[in-house]
């Protein structure tokens, strides 16, 4: 399948750079943004960002109806709450990579149980704004 790779990121995610950088580093979400751009080298990449839920969701559909090859999905904290995406994301029959910068079970205890993690294909966490660029690579890899 050589379709794009969609990287969908969630509430809060756009503040990277600023928000707590002792827990998620300095890097800003721009700067992701272009390390997954030249990770995926000549593949087609969409990089997007929102703090709703519903808006996520639709993103997820897009993927579905544009015949997406993948979806890296950061879903921040909606991971542990949000049964839509979850539902969504059963829906797109592609590769699914759920990412974290950090490693969420080393975090508090509310950060443990991922309801994302049951219908992903693959799970990266802990390996900081890197982890975008190893889920980018992952991705391009499965889907050839």
């Amino acid at each position: 399948m050589s379709g794009a790779i969609h990287v969908l990121n969630g509430p809060n995610l756009n503040r990277l750079g600023t928000r707590e950088p002792e827990i998620y580093g300095a890097t800003t979400l721009a700067e992701i943004e272009a390390l997954c751009h030249e990770a995926a080298g000549p593949r087609a990449l969409l990089f997007r960002q929102s703090n709703a839920e519903y808006q996520l969701i639709d993103w997820i559909h897009q993927a579905i109806d544009d015949n997406a090859a993948a979806i890296i999905i950061n879903p921040a904290g909606l991971t542990f709450t949000s049964v839509p995406i979850m539902d969504a994301l059963k829906m797109f029959r592609g590769t699914v990579i759920e990412l974290h910068i950090t490693n969420i079970h080393r975090r508090e205890a509310v950060y443990h149980t991922s309801l994302v993690s049951k219908v992903v294909t693959a799970v990266i966490a802990g390996l900081g704004p890197q982890g975008y660029r190893t889920a980018v690579e992952a991705a391009c890899r499965m889907t050839g």
